[in-house]
């Protein structure tokens, strides 16, 4: 009997070892690097240049908002913002807590890392058969003024995830035409531009992003975070304390109730609110391709077609940057198929499958964000 129990014991053994690790609600188990072959002396020498190099503008990032961004005209902040923390973040490898370094736990705003949730509230919809095909015109689904128009009718979701719609018009007050424009020349000559064809040219443009918020409230009717927490968050262990912010004055009419459209950045303020932890465990699900611990909650599907490259900018998916074209490369270090969320101040999600790894920063400056992912992939080999 006593021999059956250990062979027993050691059948679990194996299979579980196996098995992909998923750390539970309140607990996240933590090993050494040197389990995994790492070199120790070098992932803490990656630790402490991260450490090192803060990034440079304000804690009080109402004023860094204000000033990062002041030369778009009629800027200014209309939804929350939060003073910031430290330098902080977390590696994981295998699933497993491998590095941590500041308050991990500390909710900060996380600018256009807000993005790449919005994009996977998008996929829910994709899932869930609420959207037919991203290439369908989204006229088809939101039939109020948003979309009017030869130029806009033609825009899909597809344009809207990658950035390359081109949408051209206001929402809740703000203009597309006054977000980012050319630092040089009239804006009169950017305001009234010839409009690109959808599809055939990218512009990173956070007006139009949030015109993607509001279409998806328009499919969803209900509160987009809500439908994040209860399919994404909640599922996956998610603490209680992240927020999805939008801006103070953007709530529309949903079925006789006010509901906020929340922003899909924050240099306006809003956004997505958040701690470190959270942020890495969204990053595992991508890693292991939409499944936790049993469950497949955003399809592989999506995931694939979230992280490839679009037709207008090879290193943008949707709302996901990549590494495909070394024209325009943002962060080399990464191997071909990694991908990354990416926010002001040095806010980044890194989900890299060669290495079965997931790497988090808050306020890294971005200058040296490639040099740290390279110390840390350095310390891999």
């Amino acid at each position: 009997m006593k021999k059956l129990l250990l062979l027993v014991g050691l059948f679990v053994s194996l299979v579980a070892f196996g098995q992909d690790y998923y750390p539970s609600r309140w607990e996240w188990e933590e090993k050494s690097p040197l389990t995994f072959g790492i070199d120790t002396a070098q992932l803490n020498a990656a630790i402490q240049f991260a450490h090192d190099h803060e990034y440079e503008g304000e804690k009080d990032l109402r004023r860094a908002i204000l000033k990062g961004f002041s030369y778009e005209p009629y800027h200014k902040i209309l939804g929350p913002t939060k003073r910031r923390g430290g330098p902080a973040g977390m590696i994981l490898k295998d699933g497993y807590v491998i590095a941590k370094w500041g308050d991990t736990k500390r909710v900060d705003m996380t600018f256009s890392v807000t993005k790449s949730y919005l994009s996977t509230v998008a996929g829910l919809a994709v899932d869930a058969g609420l959207i037919q095909s991203v290439d369908d015109k989204v006229k088809q689904y939101v039939w109020d003024d948003t979309f009017r128009g030869e130029h806009n009718g033609k825009i899909s979701w597809r344009h809207l995830l990658n950035q390359s719609s081109d949408w051209s018009g206001q929402l809740f007050g703000l203009y597309d035409w006054a977000d980012r424009p050319p630092r040089e020349g009239d804006i009169d000559d950017w305001r009234y531009r010839k409009l690109h064809e959808p599809g055939r040219h990218y512009k990173y443009n956070d007006v139009r992003v949030n015109v993607l918020s509001y279409s998806l409230l328009q499919v969803w009717r209900k509160p987009l975070p809500q439908v994040l927490k209860e399919k994404i968050m909640d599922p996956i262990g998610a603490s209680t304390t992240w927020r999805w912010c939008g801006y103070d004055h953007a709530f529309v009419n949903v079925d006789g109730v006010k509901v906020q459209s929340v922003s899909g950045g924050g240099h306006s303020g809003g956004g997505v609110f958040i701690h470190t932890e959270d942020h890495a465990r969204f990053g595992l699900l991508f890693l292991r391709d939409g499944a936790w611990d049993g469950q497949q909650l955003i399809s592989k599907d999506w995931i694939k077609m979230a992280t490839a490259s679009s037709e207008a900018n090879p290193n943008y998916g949707f709302m996901w940057w990549l590494d495909k074209s070394a024209e325009g490369a943002r962060m080399p270090a990464i191997s071909e198929n990694a991908f990354y969320a990416a926010g002001f101040g040095g806010n980044y999600i890194v989900v890299e499958p060669e290495h079965n790894l997931v790497i988090v920063t808050r306020w890294l400056s971005p200058r040296k964000m490639n040099e740290f992912v390279e110390q840390v992939l350095e310390s891999m080999k």
